[in-house]
């Protein structure tokens, strides 16, 4: 361990995906070094674990090329501005948390001027050409994969890379009790359950929510009796969701201040973005339909130049390896494509047996460890240092 100062361990997550893992790592190494110092970008659950946040972690939250494009001035500016306090601060490591487009050339200054790097949460180098696994070996000294198909990629380049497990995979049972979630939430017992989950960026939610609204209208002139569950992910997004709903109000649904995951395990049916949220669903072990939509401009960039080597888009498939849940794009997601894809599971008990058991067999693949591997990770790095 480096010095008679305490550790000090700067972390950068982006948006509440990597909040919640930022979160859980910084729980795990305080128990292994009790009395290090956490700093860089994080969120509320991270500032809470004892994390000094220099810049709030939403202050990342941009998806696509094209929308990347147009925050990139001020991205970068950022960066800079963090890059020397890190130094001044003088880290004894750092670790990027997902944010690749960020966090990867941060991490390539540092570890060019000594500073041991890790990268949490590996980009889909199963999703996009391999040389990008390449790349990343340049920015980090370790890669911690959630996913046990991705150290392999990493292995054909030489690169340091370890499958610590899904924390989320830790988080929810093997088999969720759906009627303690109802009852936690209050819900009318006997009557079908939807959750909707839009996303947790602005321009998913503005993009996808009306939607996904409309689709549950529809879906409601079939099932009247339907209960609707709408977990916003933070503040900003229940501001959002909200708007919305002044334009078009939806009778049974209910706005929940997070507490996304007793909506899942309590849902019979879930609609949802493509993201995190899809495998929380398929850790919940429920039936499941992905719409997702960026803007025209990014996907024809995407398509156009061939940059997407996988047939599926949302965790479940990818880790199934092959189409267990719906997945409407772009041009496919519409209200009448969604109602009909929501129907289809909500008419068939027997697929959502088959694809529980599917699930479950996927659950039990990705525990291995967690937070608790990835501190270790961590640690090794920390113990090395002069």
């Amino acid at each position: 361990m480096a010095g008679p100062r305490p550790p000090r361990i700067a972390l950068v997550a982006g948006e509440a995906s990597g909040d919640l893992l930022g979160a859980g790592l910084v729980a795990a190494l305080r128990e292994r070094f009790p009395d290090a110092q956490f700093a860089g970008i994080g969120g509320a659950r991270m500032r809470a674990a004892g994390f000094e946040a220099w810049h709030d972690s939403g202050e990342l939250a941009v998806m696509g090329l094209a929308e990347v494009l147009r925050h990139l001035p001020r991205l970068l500016r950022l960066r800079a501005r963090l890059r020397e306090r890190l130094l001044a601060w003088q880290p004894d490591v750092f670790v990027g948390i997902d944010a690749p487009d960020f966090n990867l050339g941060l991490e390539r200054a540092l570890k060019q001027r000594g500073v041991r790097t890790v990268h949490y949460v590996s980009p889909s180098v199963w999703a996009w050409r391999e040389g990008r696994a390449a790349k990343i070996g340049r920015s980090a000294d370790r890669v911690l994969c959630l996913f046990p198909m991705e150290p392999p990629i990493y292995a054909r380049h030489g690169i340091d890379a370890r499958f610590v497990g899904h924390p989320l995979a830790d988080m929810f049972p093997l088999h969720p009790d759906a009627g303690a979630a109802r009852r936690a939430l209050g819900l009318e017992e006997g009557a079908p359950v939807l959750a909707l989950l839009p996303g947790s960026r602005a321009g998913e939610i503005g993009r996808l929510l009306p939607t996904f609204l409309e689709a549950t209208a529809r879906l409601r002139e079939r099932l009247p009796a339907l209960q609707v569950l709408v977990p916003a992910a933070d503040t900003g997004c229940r501001a959002l969701i909200e708007a919305e709903l002044a334009r078009r109000p939806l009778p049974g649904l209910r706005l929940l201040d997070g507490r996304a995951h007793e909506a899942l395990v309590a849902a019979d049916v879930v609609l949802l973005a493509s993201g995190t949220a899809a495998l929380e669903a398929m850790l919940a072990k429920r039936p499941m339909v992905v719409g997702y939509r960026i803007s025209a401009l990014t996907y024809r960039l995407v398509m156009g130049l061939g940059l997407m080597r996988s047939n599926h888009y949302s965790l479940p498939n990818v880790l199934a390896n092959e189409p267990v849940v719906p997945e409407l794009m772009q041009g496919e997601c519409t209200p009448e494509n969604l109602v009909g894809a929501l129907a289809s599971w909500l008419g068939d008990a027997e697929a959502c047996a088959t694809l529980e058991r599917r699930f479950l067999a996927i659950h039990e693949r990705l525990r291995g460890g967690g937070s608790g591997a990835a501190a270790a990770a961590v640690a090794e790095l920390l113990e090395r240092a002069p």
